[in-house]
């Protein structure tokens, strides 16, 4: 059997086989509520042993992007309840990605009333696209304040006990991307002269009490964090290789005592290895490796010791079997680039199956 098909037991996380679903983005949540197609979507692809779900805002002022779902609603958290059943119904584990976007966003992808909020009051460089008014600058956050750094905690942990209410085996949260909790770890992003701000382990706070807060209410078996060490998504100015490094290593040890079930890491940079191996070593529980990942190469990855789960993410976009293509080492699909973000079904549920 193929090593990435065969089962994986570790702690508390026990899986079908050793491929994930990584998280993507797809807009297809109407008024950023989870649909019917969204069921089917997952449904198909639940020939992984783990699916880690679409960003999902845990807040209004999360909702960064055009049609992205949320999960700080009792009408969201109904509308999730049909696709964690769908998922398990194949016998597949699934947990929720709770992403607040920060910075990245503007009002008209917001609510009314609603303002974007950051680390400190630096914008973006770059656009981002809104259905009412087309590609947007990105605007000046709002800093937040302590006591809005408090809100967005208290509204993560009941975010994450909707999403298990909603039938969810656990949550991730998104610290990579340039996203908010990356941008509290970003110095060049946050220049914040509190306990929230500075040394690498005040940057690091808003990560870790996330981690924290949202275990002691869910249980830390059934918290996730994602990590992309060294990227410049969302506009994060590189910062000096042996601080990132700090920050990492950090991270994983602070995680690690808490006991959470894994570390998602993305690729979208060079990673020393050094970072590599002070994250596996720090870090006890699963490690789940992602981006650019294919078939072969995740082989290899496994075999070499630092990942314990491999994911992929355009590849399970564009192949709903991917399991079953693994296995019979077929051709894979091609995804469609044109269709990524828009809204039905052209380019999402209608890829075809072997």
């Amino acid at each position: 059997m193929n090593k990435i098909l065969a089962p994986y037991e570790k702690g508390h996380l026990k899986l079908k086989n050793h491929l994930v679903m990584a998280p993507m983005t797809r807009s297809r949540a109407i008024n950023n509520l989870p649909n019917g197609l969204m069921v089917e979507y997952y449904a198909q692809r639940s020939g992984a042993g783990l699916i880690i779900t679409e960003g999902t805002a845990p807040a209004q002022e999360a909702l960064g992007y055009s049609r992205i779902p949320g999960i700080f609603s009792d009408e969201q958290t109904a509308a999730w309840k049909p696709v964690a059943d769908a998922v398990h119904a194949k016998g597949s584990r699934i947990f929720m990605q709770l992403m607040h976007t920060g910075r990245i966003g503007h009002p008209a992808n917001l609510p009314a009333g609603v303002s974007l909020v950051g680390a400190s009051d630096i914008k973006a460089a770059g656009e981002i696209w809104t259905d009412s008014e087309g590609m947007q600058a990105y605007p000046v956050p709002k800093a937040l304040t302590t006591a809005g750094i408090e809100d967005v905690i208290a509204a993560h942990v009941k975010a994450a006990q909707n999403a298990i209410k909603a039938g969810f085996d656990g949550v991730e949260l998104h610290g990579a991307n340039g996203y908010l909790i990356e941008q509290f770890l970003n110095p060049h992003v946050n220049n914040r002269t509190d306990a929230w701000g500075g040394s690498v382990k005040n940057r690091a706070g808003l990560a870790i009490s996330l981690a924290r807060e949202i275990a002691a209410a869910i249980g830390p078996d059934k918290v996730g964090i994602r990590f992309s060490p060294f990227s410049t998504l969302g506009d994060l100015q590189p910062y000096a290789e042996e601080e990132v490094h700090e920050t990492y290593a950090y991270l994983a040890s602070a995680l690690n005592a808490l006991n959470i079930a894994y570390i998602h890491i993305g690729v979208s940079a060079v990673i020393p290895q050094k970072t590599f191996d002070a994250i596996r070593s720090a870090f006890k529980g699963t490690i789940i490796l992602c981006n650019g990942l294919t078939p072969d190469t995740a082989v290899a990855a496994l075999d070499a010791g630092f990942a314990d789960l491999v994911a992929f993410g355009r590849a399970f976009l564009a192949n709903p079997d991917l399991d079953k293509r693994i296995a019979a080492s077929e051709k894979l699909n091609d995804p469609d680039y044109t269709t990524l973000y828009t809204p039905g079904p052209n380019g999402y549920t209608d890829y075809p199956a072997l």
